[in-house]
């Protein structure tokens, strides 16, 4: 359910549009002044606010300023009585989204009304892609561990080296791979990931190579594989521990000679790629149980890069949350919450044991749950467990 935000000094008016509004399926709150209306604005995400322009207190003008610098993506609509007219027309130059005139008529209200929140929409819809598309998510962190990761990149992202990145589950490890590809010569050839955990044992030569049509039982048209896709670019090897031994020995055979085979050919295919491995398994331990190639991982490993656990830099807490509640508001076109310090220090002595993934999970959980700030009786009741 939308919520609307009507300020107007005249009680008759609040009332009739409350009224109005409200049989049209919108939860609405009322204010009297515009001091009133900002102070419910700051405390309050809504879909649409009706401002009134003389009000007591503060004027509609000056609560279109000061809502601007709160949450300016929030659309308002000016109220405007018969000698407001111009004053109506120089808000919306000023970025109010419309104006309706007094007494309102209400088919045009409604309209108004619904315009702006699909105005609303697409601004939300299009932060999220520009943010999606347009850059490789930034590394947050300023503690010796990430400092240590990001002058490796800067010194290892140029060359060809293969790099191998080890790490917990949610630590960060596709986001390492992904600025290794940035910062290369690769970078405007594709990157093209594989999480090999994710493909059964019988499809992953098919998703690596291709496979030629009536290779097999399913094979009805010709597919063009992982590795040739990513020619001239990056292959990012996710969870490579998982890979079959089978499997394992193509992919030497692919990184010896340059050369791969589809499933069911008999043509060598030259691939220029740079392959980048990651993985949470202590690979050397699956070489002593005879589940991952002595070979394979000294191709793969010439530098290694281990993530650390959140637990290892909680110093990039703070960080790490301030950056999450931006994009999380962003993403779900709400006006910025904070964070209180004792709210945000509970979170630093908690034990994380699904890292940077658990800790985003958290914040957004918080970000729905919680009021405008978020407060450590949050934390108690969303985040730590209860016995």
């Amino acid at each position: 359910m939308s919520n609307i935000l009507i300020i107007d000094d005249e009680k008759a008016i609040r009332k009739t549009l409350g009224e109005i509004l409200s049989y049209e399926g919108y939860k609405i709150d009322e204010a009297g002044d515009g001091e009133e209306g900002l102070k419910r604005f700051r405390e309050k995400n809504y879909d649409v606010v009706l401002c009134d322009i003389k009000m007591p207190k503060i004027d509609g003008i000056e609560f279109l300023d000061k809502a601007g610098e709160i949450n300016p993506d929030v659309p308002i609509i000016m109220i405007s009585g018969h000698g407001t007219i111009e004053t109506a027309v120089e808000a919306v130059k000023k970025g109010a989204y419309d104006y309706v005139s007094k007494p309102p008529d209400l088919n045009r209200l409604l309209i108004t009304i619904r315009n702006a929140m699909d105005k609303t929409d697409l601004v939300t819809e299009t932060k999220v892609l520009r943010r999606k598309v347009i850059k490789v998510e930034e590394m947050i962190g300023e503690s010796a561990p990430i400092v240590k990761i990001k002058e490796t990149i800067d010194k290892v992202a140029p060359t060809e080296a293969r790099v191998m990145i080890m790490g917990e589950n949610g630590v960060g490890k596709e986001l390492v791979a992904r600025w290794i590809h940035e910062k290369s010569s690769r970078c405007k050839q594709p990157l093209v990931e594989v999480n090999c955990a994710a493909i059964p044992d019988e499809l992953i030569e098919s998703e690596l190579f291709g496979h030629e049509k009536g290779s097999f039982t399913s094979a009805v048209k010709q597919r063009i594989g992982k590795f040739e896709q990513a020619h001239g670019g990056t292959l990012f090897l996710d969870e490579i521990g998982d890979m079959s031994l089978n499997a394992q020995a193509k992919v030497l055979r692919a990184l010896q000679e340059g050369k791969i085979t589809r499933v069911g050919g008999d043509k060598d295919i030259t691939v220029d790629v740079r392959v980048i491995a990651a993985t949470n398994k202590d690979l050397l331990r699956e070489v002593d149980e005879k589940k991952f190639r002595l070979d394979l991982y000294h191709r793969l490993s010439v530098i290694i890069i281990h993530v650390p656990s959140l637990n290892e830099r909680k110093d990039d807490i703070p960080l790490l949350v301030e950056k999450f509640l931006s994009d999380i508001c962003a993403d779900y076109g709400i006006a910025q919450k904070a964070i209180d310090a004792d709210a945000l220090k509970a979170l630093q002595e908690n034990n994380w044991t699904g890292n940077i993934r658990e800790l985003r999970n958290v914040v957004e959980r918080l970000v729905i749950l919680s009021g405008k700030n978020i407060a450590i009786e949050d934390i108690r009741n969303y985040v730590l467990p209860r016995n």
